[in-house]
């Protein structure tokens, strides 16, 4: 037993028949969504401040069958397109940032290989993870100095250290990812997580998204056959240039960077939604402003401020969505021809990312941190829980700073460049 505080995922079971089946299309995804959402509000807040390992809410992205929103149909997977799978994340993290990270990440790393493998690979991932019902999370950091990786016979070897992996210490599987000694070349691969070589600090002890398990990790000796390094050539022992080119390759970071921007929304969603049940319930009218009213409902500053939320909020949205519908579209038009993807097509992807990624970054600080401005001073007390959602969102919007994107921007509108592929583009 681990030594480190958990939830218990036997206060789950009840919903291990319940969800016993797949939905059948979006609006079943959306919905099946809304009932986890549903099950982790009762307790969100309550569950930040104990801050322990979400085992039990992990069990519950299980019963639930999301971790499969994805996955193809031949495995038992619920085939979803992307923009649907945005959907869902946004909405789990309504209730629950963490859990909409957790999930957010989990989604992107199980189609890795649709990006940088084969499509064996990836073949082999999805039929590994599907019927397994596996959670992945995954040890990759680019601000870190890489994983070195070496290698021994037909393995190669991970080796060195992680400040930050999300997810890990409640995964089933790790995706690593490192150089390989005397190249700059990089390799991606997935291993089982349970493992001594893997060694996880706990010491994620940050303001928000305090379910994330976002702490560091060492990685000492891990092997993976050199048929599991994504998109490379197991004989050559070299990438192959038709899996890994770009710009095909690096269309990871839009995809994960468009997931960030749905757990935003949906935290800022959240937190206006929360923010009014309190508001009609327990703030009280302020009595010395010369135009008393009987309460908060009639005043108008209150009402202004929730409007003015709430039609932002829904632009967020309605931008969010289009830019998930670009993504989709891209995958059903070259998900299986890889190489027409055009440098252009990828840098109007981006931009369309880039784009949420600024919105919701903006319009989520301001709502999360301005709902404090019409529930009241009772509304700051820790059993309310209302903080949660800015300590969330405020933490993960630094992950690398929302100035460059806009700058990015700046440079696509005014000197029609697209960007350049990097770690964060």
């Amino acid at each position: 037993m681990s030594q480190f505080p958990a939830t218990d995922p036997a206060v789950y079971d009840e919903y291990k028949n319940k969800w016993a089946s797949l939905p059948e299309n979006e609006h079943g995804w959306l919905a099946r969504a809304r009932e986890v959402a549903e099950v982790l509000a009762q307790d969100s807040a309550k569950r930040d401040q104990e801050n322990k390992s979400p085992v039990a809410e992990i069990a519950l992205l299980k019963h639930s069958h999301l971790l499969k929103t994805l996955g193809p149909e031949k495995y038992g997977g619920g085939g979803q397109p992307w923009n649907v799978a945005y959907k869902v994340i946004r909405e789990v993290a309504k209730a629950d940032g963490s859990i909409g990270a957790l999930l957010g990440y989990h989604l992107l790393w199980s189609r890795v290989a649709d990006i940088v493998g084969t499509p064996e690979q990836s073949d082999r991932l999805d039929q590994l993870i599907i019927t397994n019902n596996y959670f992945v999370g995954g040890a990759v950091n680019p601000r870190d100095n890489d994983l070195r990786i070496s290698i021994d016979g037909e393995n190669i070897v991970f080796n060195g250290a992680k400040h930050f992996n999300t997810g890990g210490v409640i995964s089933d599987l790790t995706v690593l990812e490192g150089i390989l000694e005397g190249t700059n070349d990089h390799i991606f691969a997935v291993v089982h997580t349970k493992q001594p070589g893997i060694q996880f600090a706990h010491n994620w002890h940050n303001i928000g998204l305090r379910l994330t398990e976002s702490g560091s990790v060492k990685i000492d000796n891990i092997k993976a056959p050199w048929t599991d390094a994504l998109g490379w050539d197991a004989v050559a022992r070299k990438p192959l240039p038709d899996v890994l080119q770009i710009p095909w390759g690096s269309l990871l970071l839009p995809v994960i960077q468009l997931v960030f921007s749905n757990f935003y929304l949906g935290i800022a969603i959240g937190a206006l939604e929360y923010a009014a049940k309190y508001t009609t319930s327990h703030t009280r009218a302020w009595p010395f402003g010369g135009d008393v009213k009987e309460s908060p409902t009639e005043e108008f500053y209150i009402l202004e401020r929730y409007g003015n939320f709430f039609a932002h909020l829904r632009a967020a949205e309605a931008l969010a969505d289009r830019a998930g519908d670009q993504v989709a579209a891209l995958f059903a038009r070259h998900g299986s021809d890889h190489v027409k993807l055009s440098g252009e097509e990828r840098g109007e992807i981006a931009e369309w990312v880039a784009s949420v990624k600024v919105v919701t970054t903006d319009v989520g600080l301001r709502v999360t941190s301005g709902i404090f401005e019409v529930t009241g001073s009772r509304a700051t007390s820790l059993k309310v829980g209302l903080d949660r959602y800015w300590r969330d969102l405020r933490t993960h919007t630094l992950h690398d700073p929302v100035a460059y994107k806009n700058r990015e921007l700046g440079r696509y509108v005014v000197l029609g460049e697209i960007p350049q592929p990097t770690w964060y583009t």
